[in-house]
């Protein structure tokens, strides 16, 4: 009975840290990371230790998050963050960030000096809005530097250099997922002190400006395709991308506490990556 006890509870703990490292975007960068460096023609080993950087940039993001904003989350009764409910202690997140940022540092450096330091610019970024750049005029700025160094590390690892075009596309992803990101939270945000620029625009604003974000990225993407490749199918996935974008924008703003505009802008990203991933030999 006991044993049976003990492996419930482990299977509990590991629930609660898979919650805890914020599943949907650790998942969705990591992927959306090695389909560009498939793309680039990276070596099967870089794919690999670009897979692992990535990975362990994100968990490290994710488990730090929750771990700096546990007394903000049990204030706000945020029942979907398992330190505020208990699931997990907070020092188990810290050390668990802190590991696994060093194995970022391993794996981001494995790849190569330059796309290592690229990616460690990156997380640190991701770190510094966890840290307190969450509550100021300048929140999308971690957004915009580490999604735009994101593309910038993979072509690196690959042996290419990023165009200025593919780095402003993650910059504008980038910030446009910042916004719909905190929407469901505009109001617990501001009652616990939280005062980024979505919030001092306010939620008409930011509904009008996630969407205007995202659908930039998408011209910026379509714009860079190489002659022949806009074809129907890359026009379907373009026009596709935008209605993702207007929708995101518009459940912000009709329905305040759903998450879905996040999951919006991510399938925003996905849809930019597609038509990067097959626009041609060059990926950049």
């Amino acid at each position: 009975m006991a044993t049976v006890e003990n492996r419930g509870a482990a299977m509990r703990g590991v629930r609660a840290m898979v919650a805890a490292c914020h599943p949907l975007p650790t998942a969705a960068v990591t992927a959306f990371a090695v389909g560009l460096a498939v793309a680039a023609n990276a070596s099967p080993t870089t794919v690999v230790l670009l897979g692992a950087a990535v990975l362990t940039g994100q968990l490290s993001v994710g488990w730090s998050n929750d771990w700096l904003d546990v007394v903000r989350d049990r204030a706000a009764g945020r029942r979907d963050k398992p330190a505020a409910t208990g699931a997990v202690a907070p020092g188990t997140l810290r050390a668990a960030s802190l590991v696994v940022a060093a194995a970022c540092v391993v794996a981001s450096l494995a790849t190569g000096a330059v796309p290592g330091v690229l990616h460690l610019a990156a997380v640190a970024s991701a770190w510094a809005y966890n840290a307190g750049l969450k509550r100021t005029p300048v929140s999308w700025l971690p957004y915009a530097v580490s999604f735009g160094l994101l593309p910038a590390f993979v072509l690196a690892a690959a042996g290419d250099v990023a165009s200025p075009a593919l780095v402003a596309t993650g910059a504008l992803l980038g910030v446009g997922a910042h916004v719909t990101n905190v929407l469901p939270d505009l109001d617990d945000d501001v009652a616990t002190g939280v005062r980024g620029l979505p919030h001092r625009i306010g939620r008409r604003a930011s509904s009008v400006a996630a969407p205007a974000l995202l659908a930039a990225a998408v011209v910026v993407v379509v714009a860079r395709l190489p002659d022949g490749a806009g074809s129907g199918a890359a026009v379907a996935v373009a026009v596709g991308a935008v209605a993702l974008a207007v929708a995101a924008g518009a459940v912000g703003l009709v329905r305040p506490a759903s998450r879905a505009p996040f999951a919006l802008s991510m399938g925003v990203a996905a849809a930019c990556v597609a038509l990067l991933v097959t626009s041609g030999p060059r990926l950049r």
